[in-house]
């Protein structure tokens, strides 16, 4: 007869099977519990090399304390004060002063992305190379569909991504609706990845590791997907089918993403400035105001409301769409406002500079707003009606945006921000008192892991973690532009700003890629991370489902179903 224990050696042999033939070492394949990879390159970088933070200020979004952190082959293996290791063998890096913090998640890029006649300039390397040596040692980058084909569209991404040097996930774009694109998004959640050990279902105590919570899922591929309120004759969805497409990702457990705004009135705005004469830069932020970011934020929202299901508000820019996001979340509605960096603290006044490649390169969509709408935006973060800060780093040169010189509605649309990010925050947001060290950490790294369901793995330094790490010196100051960026943009929308708050260390699945102004960034080095479907956002949707059945008190009887019944 089999006993329990047997049967859960069975099981672990067999999950462990799956995933050595099913995934590559670069692919998710999380470690049950510490010590990571092994030669199947799991949970660690593999590599096998050890690291000691010592005597800094250790940072969760929970808390902060004065702890060391051991780090060996790739996963956080200690955390805990006056950690003694005997070996010589171990990199140590001094923190006293300085802070240890989760390495930074951006939870919208654009990297290597066909887009207006063109393709952003930067690639999974060098948008890689950027976001490490700026901190951030995770993103989730769109899959735009080939043709509104899913399948296709993974599949290029796929072979894009080969040069990454971080790792990375990916949200998926919806680009039109039919049964077929229905079907495919079930395949993107449902059988993308077969049979792996989710690290949603595993303890991370090196300690000790309960192995009956290894689960061998057929999913966690992709649980997320963005639906364009805009660019009406390309990317753009009617309500229609943005409905339809709310009630899949409802039923898929993926969260249903937006980039909201009228793409019909737009498309009204932009021929009215044209006919105006208004042919330059200007023309992009007076053709999309603020109203239409707001409407298509509250429509998008009051039709999550009618679906009920949780919706996440992309690069929210307005204080229009801020508003709106705020006012559902206090009657009780599942909402995700995400600003990005530019947004948080740019204004629109260089949209107006005479020189054209000045003014172009601060195009991009919904628009940088006039100023009073960033500090309002900094508020909201401050007090949590916006939960994460993401870039939407979409790179073009001065060549590229130069197609619109006679015409804004050919710009290319897009700023940097995945090297600048964590800076611009800690100096933008903690410095000046608007938020804490933890909410920091929050903001740049863990509510993005929970809500992509890849807590604690990613976004803590936890043990068991992912060892992705960095240290800033909160005394030293930094400066940004094309001089010292490591992007492929000839433009910099951050040029001259200076602050306070310098990463000085990152640290990628246990490797140091990031110290002393020197970058080691390793093409291929980055791994695909699967994201699990039913993250936190869908926790008692049945029940409030089940209430509103209830509250309908329909149907009603009538006629001789009525007396029947009598």
């Amino acid at each position: 007869m089999a006993t329990p224990c047997r049967i859960r050696r069975l099981l672990v042999l067999l999950a462990a099977v799956a995933v050595a033939a099913s995934h590559p070492a670069h692919e998710f394949c999380a470690a049950a519990g510490g010590g990571g990879g092994g030669a199947g390159g799991c949970g660690g970088g593999g590599d096998g090399t050890r690291i000691l933070i010592k005597g800094g200020t250790m940072v969760n979004a929970h808390r902060a304390e004065e702890a060391d952190v051991y780090i060996e082959d790739g996963v956080v293996v200690a955390v805990r004060p006056n950690i003694l290791v005997g070996d010589d063998n171990v990199k140590v890096i001094d923190a006293t002063g300085k802070y240890v913090m989760p390495g930074g998640i951006d939870p919208h890029t654009h990297l290597e992305m066909e887009f207006m006649g063109t393709v952003t300039i930067d690639d999974f390397y060098s948008g890689h190379a950027a976001a490490l040596a700026g901190g951030t040692t995770m993103h989730i980058d769109f899959v735009i569909p080939v043709n509104g084909n899913l399948t296709a569209g993974l599949e290029s991404y796929k072979h894009k991504a080969e040069k990454s040097a971080m790792d990375y996930g990916f949200h998926m774009a919806i680009t039109k609706w039919n049964d077929e694109v229905s079907r495919e998004m079930e395949v993107m959640v449902k059988e993308h990845g077969g049979c792996i050990l989710s690290s949603a279902f595993l303890d991370y105590s090196v300690t000790y590791c309960y192995m009956t919570k290894i689960l061998c899922a057929k999913f966690s591929g992709i649980n997320s997907f963005k639906f364009f309120m805009a660019y009406k004759g390309s990317l753009m969805v009617t309500d229609d089918l943005l409905l339809q497409g709310l009630q899949k990702c409802k039923s898929l457990g993926a969260l249903a993403m937006v980039h909201a705004e009228n793409g019909d009135a737009v498309a009204e705005g932009q021929q009215r400035m044209i006919d105006l004469g208004i042919t330059g830069p200007e023309g992009h932020a007076l053709s999309r105001p603020p109203v239409l970011e707001g409407e298509a934020t509250s429509r998008a929202i009051r039709l999550a409301k009618f679906v009920n299901t949780p919706l996440y508000v992309v690069h929210v820019m307005s204080t229009d769409a801020m508003e709106e996001i705020a006012k559902a979340k206090r009657e009780g509605q599942r909402v995700i406002g995400e600003p990005v960096v530019s947004g948080l603290v740019l204004d629109d006044s260089w949209l107006w500079d005479p020189d054209f490649a000045t003014a172009s390169k601060y195009v991009m969509s919904p628009p940088i707003r006039e100023a009073g709408h960033n500090k309002a935006l900094q508020a909201a973060l401050s007090s949590g009606i916006l939960q994460l800060v993401g870039t939407d780093h979409c790179t073009f040169n001065s060549t590229q945006k130069a197609f619109g010189s006679d015409d804004f509605r050919k710009i290319p649309n897009g700023v940097n921000g995945i090297e600048e990010r964590m800076h611009i925050i800690w100096d933008s947001m903690v410095e000046t008192g608007k938020i804490t060290v933890t909410d920091y950490v929050r903001v740049t790294s863990t509510e993005c892991a929970k809500i992509f369901n890849i807590y604690p793995r990613k976004g803590a330094i936890l043990e068991g973690s992912d060892a992705d790490i960095i240290v800033l010196n909160p005394k030293r100051s930094f400066a940004m532009g094309t001089r010292t960026h490591h992007t492929r943009s000839d433009t910099n929308v951050y040029e001259g700003r200076k602050g306070k708050g310098m990463v000085e260390v990152t640290i990628s699945r246990g490797r140091v890629v990031w110290e002393d102004g020197n970058l080691n960034a390793v093409p291929g080095a980055g791994r695909y991370v699967r994201t699990p479907p039913f993250g936190y956002l869908f926790d008692g949707l049945d029940k409030s489902d089940a209430v509103y059945r209830a509250s309908l008190r329909a149907p009603v009887q009538r006629g001789e179903a009525a007396a029947a019944a009598a």
